[in-house]
């Protein structure tokens, strides 16, 4: 029936399974691009003193603008009180048909300050990315930076073989009969020739490896919302941004399960078949 938890399940895993998609894309492109040093640019001091150079130079322009503007604003103001005001009909009209001396070149340089503030608005935006850049450089030098460069490698290859074999299975209609756990040890055993229980510790790497995938799969989907909740939030929005956090919350973990059924041996796999149905 429509509301047999199959049906439910099936509708709910839909859009979790897209999000995940969308997530996980996300982050094998993302994550490769951080901490790779393959992806990046060159950064010397002398490039970032160039800039903040260039930086003061345009304040110091915009201060000496606005410094022009302050003086003429002052000095019309002073003429103003110095000279009696205007009275009568012909001194009114010709108030209005006086322009103020200065006021064209007034104009014009507001529009260079405006054109000067925007120039350092973006030069501050590139000089922050440039010492953002020297200091993933620095790190990338370290041990931990090289750990992760390297598994910046590993997991762009393991992302292309995945791409690979999903498209094949898609396109051959395949089901994996075997999770990938039990198939590594079971080469890697056959390749060493080492005597081995696969079945007994292909059943408990294969749990720690679930855990750690719904952990961190969990932990980087809140991330990721967190960041993206926070820059479209308000006070009026506050109550559905956690309304909605908490719906993609919930497909997201049930669609984790429903994924996650291909991570574990047989014999378990079909428990959670059982509970979810056949999907």
């Amino acid at each position: 029936g429509i509301l047999s938890i199959e049906q439910l399940i099936s509708r709910v895993g839909v859009i979790g399974v897209t999000l995940m998609a969308l997530l996980s894309g996300f982050g094998a492109v993302n994550c490769p691009y951080t901490y790779m040093s393959y992806f990046l640019r060159n950064v010397t001091d002398a490039d970032i003193l160039a800039l903040e150079r260039r930086l003061l130079q345009t304040m110091d322009m915009i201060v000496s603008k606005k410094k022009r503007i302050a003086v003429a604003h002052r000095t019309m103001f002073q003429r103003g009180e110095v000279h009696n005001k205007p009275t009568g009909f012909w001194g009114m009209i010709k108030s209005v048909t006086t322009s103020v001396p200065g006021s064209e070149n007034l104009s014009l340089i507001q529009q260079e300050v405006d054109a000067l503030e925007e120039l350092s608005r973006q030069l501050f935006l590139e000089t922050a990315d440039l010492h953002a850049t020297k200091e993933r450089i620095e790190y990338s030098k370290t041990f931990q930076g090289k750990y992760f460069n390297f598994l910046g490698y590993f997991f762009s290859i393991y992302c292309v073989w995945k791409i690979f074999m999903a498209t094949i299975n898609i396109v051959f209609d395949r089901v994996g009969k075997t999770d990938p756990v039990t198939r590594g040890i079971e080469i890697t055993v056959n390749y060493l020739g080492i005597q081995f229980d696969v079945k007994f510790w292909s059943q408990h790497i294969s749990f720690i490896l679930v855990g750690i995938i719904i952990v961190t799969s969990i932990r980087g989907l809140l991330i990721t919302l967190t960041k993206f909740f926070y820059a479209i939030s308000s006070s009026k929005s506050s109550n559905v941004i956690v309304l909605l956090l908490a719906q993609i919350m919930g497909m997201y973990f049930v669609s984790s399960v429903l994924l996650i059924r291909m991570s574990m041996p047989p014999e378990y796999r079909t428990i959670i078949t059982e509970v979810l149905g056949e999907l």
